[in-house]
């Protein structure tokens, strides 16, 4: 089955959907996945330097205490999932561009889903700066990716246009928030639902190729 999940790498409900839908997927044993990370940029003006985490939320929700109200929830649900997302350690609030980059070249090397998976952690657990050169190469490296040859290409324009455009397909889409999980292109699930959700998908999934192995397209008469 083929997902294709549509995410940012600084997004706190990508990383509470990921994990939700690796729940769904543990139910299925009897189920093969095929998992593909899509660019979508949720601050797409962002500085390439990024910006002050403090400064950033609070032009987006307007004061300290709604930040404070807003990302302790998130961190309440994150932490039924077994996710530990320290808020308080982050500083930056990165343009996402390179991460994404990033991400795109770990699916060639076959590590795509370790590269997501750091990326959410170094930033969401551990606090640190995804925009950053050294620490995208760290996450390489850990992912079992060559971390002189991704420093190079990150410091080159490499595949920045491909993001992009990546981006704007999933606008055009309709796609306005993440994530945004499509399956078999052709069923859509926004959000980080529950795993019982993604179960549910599933099964459509299933029987939409049931019938179409059962009802032999028409031919002309």
């Amino acid at each position: 089955m083929q997902i294709d999940v549509i995410s940012d790498t600084v997004c706190p409900w990508c990383y509470i959907g990921k994990r939700r839908l690796e729940k769904a997927m543990a139910m299925r044993p009897d189920l093969e996945f095929n998992i593909t990370w899509r660019a979508y940029q949720l601050n797409p003006q962002m500085p390439s330097e990024g910006k002050d985490r403090d400064e950033h939320y609070q032009a987006k929700f307007g004061s300290p205490e709604k930040t404070a109200q807003i990302t302790k929830t998130i961190a309440d649900v994150g932490r039924e999932d077994d996710l530990d997302l320290a808020f308080d350690k982050i500083e930056r609030m990165p343009n996402t561009l390179a991460s994404h980059r990033l991400v795109r070249w770990a699916g060639s090397a076959g590590c795509q889903d370790e590269v997501v998976e750091g990326l959410f952690k170094a930033y969401f657990t551990e606090g640190r700066d995804v925009g950053d050169v050294g620490v995208l190469a760290e996450v390489a490296s850990e992912a079992g990716m060559d971390a002189d040859l991704v420093r190079d290409l990150l410091n080159s324009d490499a595949d920045e246009n491909l993001i992009k455009e990546e981006d704007a397909l999933a606008r055009q889409m309709g796609v306005t928030g993440v994530p945004c999980f499509i399956f078999d292109q052709k069923f859509p699930l926004v959000g980080a639902q529950e795993p019982e959700a993604f179960l549910q998908i599933f099964e459509a999934v299933m029987r939409a190729e049931d019938i179409s192995i059962a009802e032999p397209a028409p031919t002309d008469t």
